[in-house]
């Protein structure tokens, strides 16, 4: 809907990470408590339907702020939810909800074939991950992403050069897509739709779709030039390709088998306005 949560992650001089949320679209924005600083990946910070937030913090701790809290309280670490699990986690990834507001801590296992995704469960966790086509079960997974959409809790795993989506269905089990080849290098970008869709770019810049569990993966035309380049999934609509150099925004939208120019948006940066001198 209109409601979006954002994290700022540390950097140069800055040690915490500000939180802010809008509930309208982004007309007006209200600043929660600050987080003690952000892990570096795309899902370090949650919603819950209810307003709650977790958070995957640099210092390896899972926190949570309840809504209009005045300060983070600790949920678990990694290393507390590596002893309490059995798949030998080396490291978090991504944190989330449910619809119904169960926490997820996802990550990267030591043990082959073994999907890193934990559900909190009273005071413990429980393994809540899906199970790997075959052909993967011989390999290490990480999840990329984990984040709940409309529609339920999607997750992205990746085992070598192969990619995995999952979706988790309200009688709590997973549905996956076909396996995709990406090559070489993780995904330079994950994006999600309102329904079941979804859209991977490549280490090599080639753009994917899928709309939903069994469904075969789609290749898109050769992107748009940018310094960087990230899908958008509007509902109803064609995919969009967001092309950013600089202080310009390009918006090009699937027109068939091309990309047409949408939109150009001026971003005003502020350049020099932040300095670690």
């Amino acid at each position: 809907g209109a409601t979006l949560t954002a994290g700022i992650r540390p950097s140069i001089d800055l040690t915490f990470s500000p939180v802010t949320g809008t509930a309208d679209g982004g007309k007006s924005w209200t600043t929660s408590a600050p987080q003690a600083g952000l892990a570096g990946h795309p899902d370090a910070l949650a919603a819950a339907p209810d307003g709650h937030l977790i958070a995957d913090g640099q210092d390896n701790t899972i926190s949570v702020l309840a809504p209009h809290g005045v300060a983070w309280s600790t949920l678990t670490s990694k290393n507390a939810l590596s002893a309490a699990t059995s798949c030998g986690l080396t490291a978090v990834t991504a944190v989330a909800y449910t619809p119904t507001g169960t926490p997820l801590v996802a990550g990267t296992c030591a043990d082959a074939g073994t999907v890193g995704i934990f559900a909190r469960t009273g005071s413990g966790w429980r393994a809540d991950g899906p199970t790997l086509p075959a052909s993967l079960l011989g390999q290490r997974v990480q999840v990329v992403r984990l984040t709940r959409t409309s529609t339920g809790d999607v997750a992205v795993l990746q085992a070598g050069t192969s990619l995995v989506a999952a979706w988790l269905g309200a009688d709590g089990s997973w549905a996956r897509s076909p396996v995709l080849s990406i090559g070489s290098g993780d995904p330079s970008s994950v994006t999600f739709g309102k329904n079941n869709d979804l859209a991977v770019i490549t280490a090599g810049g080639r753009a994917q779709t899928v709309t939903g569990p069994g469904a075969a993966w789609r290749t898109l035309p050769t992107l748009p030039t940018g310094r960087a380049v990230a899908l958008a999934l509007p509902a109803g609509g064609p995919a969009q390709a967001l092309a950013a150099t600089g202080p310009q925004l390009t918006v090009w939208q699937l027109t068939g088998s091309r990309w047409v120019r949408a939109q150009t948006i001026k971003v005003p940066i502020q350049y020099g306005s932040s300095s670690g001198s």
